[in-house]
């Protein structure tokens, strides 16, 4: 598939739109392996919010459950992009939607989510459960910055969001403690929601805790799976991550990454990513 060049206007938001139900990426949603392509976290956030847009035929108050994300293509920045939504199960308890992202006649993107209805419960105070391992909070982070692999250019981990670390660092390898804060919305005019904050912080797992020498080796991720308790609140993310490449000596060229999610509330959730490894 043929990438189109970068645009060069400032944006302020990750894509805008195109027509009724079509949106482009702009250069904020531009991802840290080829300039041409977009971050996987604003492709995952803009399918979470067609999935939370999705009208089913019954009033039911729903929250997502389970979010999976499967990152088919290379999704091209400054390319118009169709997507589509269908209530695939429209259920009192469980509900399935659909989203597929479409650049021309190539599906690049796709998800599928798995909906509950919401009801408030009172749970024991014995019940068991584990323990809460937060990463601390926002404040006690250190700000940092990731100006790697685009050079100048604008781009979704650098210019988009904001990563806080409690434990490790961009540039040390190795499982981290970070809160990730999205700086503009998804689509203009429009707060993003706690579903969609997750989905773009998730995507970082693999490189928060990248383990691999960046300069030798790729490790993207052709998917990523969140599930979560309940509905985000507040505009932080926080994760405790790690990657597995296999035994310490060898590995068969796959991978995972995986994220504990937490928010100002507590724990939160889960993320799991897929990871693809190769050599530069």
């Amino acid at each position: 598939m043929t990438m189109p060049d970068p645009p060069n206007d400032a944006a302020t938001s990750l894509f805008e739109s195109a027509g009724p139900h079509r949106w482009t990426p702009t250069e904020l949603a531009r991802g840290p392996w080829d300039p041409r392509a977009c971050h996987g976290g604003p492709v995952s956030a803009l399918l979470a919010r067609a999935v939370e847009h999705a009208t089913p035929a019954s009033p039911v108050d729903w929250q997502v459950a389970r979010l999976s994300i499967e990152l088919t293509r290379p999704v091209p920045v400054g390319t118009p992009l169709t997507l589509t939504t269908e209530v695939e199960r429209d259920g009192r308890k469980v509900s399935l939607v659909a989203a597929r992202l479409v650049s021309g006649d190539t599906e690049v993107a796709r998800a599928r989510c798995l909906r509950i209805r919401a009801k408030h419960l009172e749970l024991p105070t014995d019940v068991a459960q584990p323990l809460p391992d937060p990463p601390g909070s926002p404040d006690d982070g250190v700000a940092q910055r990731a100006t790697w692999a685009v050079d100048d250019q604008v781009a979704f981990h650098k210019d988009a969001c904001e990563h806080r670390f409690t434990e490790g660092a961009w540039d040390v390898p190795g499982p981290v403690g970070v809160w990730i804060r999205l700086l503009v919305p998804v689509v203009p005019g429009e707060p993003p929601s706690g579903v969609q904050r997750a989905a773009a912080a998730a995507d970082f797992g693999n490189g928060v805790s990248g383990g691999l020498p960046f300069d030798r080796f790729i490790y993207i991720n052709p998917d990523l799976t969140l599930h979560l308790l309940r509905p985000p609140v507040g505009e932080w993310i926080g994760m405790r991550s790690d990657s597995v490449y296999g035994t310490a000596t060898a590995s068969s060229g796959a991978g995972f990454a995986e994220s504990a999610l937490f928010d100002a509330d507590g724990r939160l959730g889960r993320s799991v990513q897929s990871l693809i490894l190769d050599e530069r």
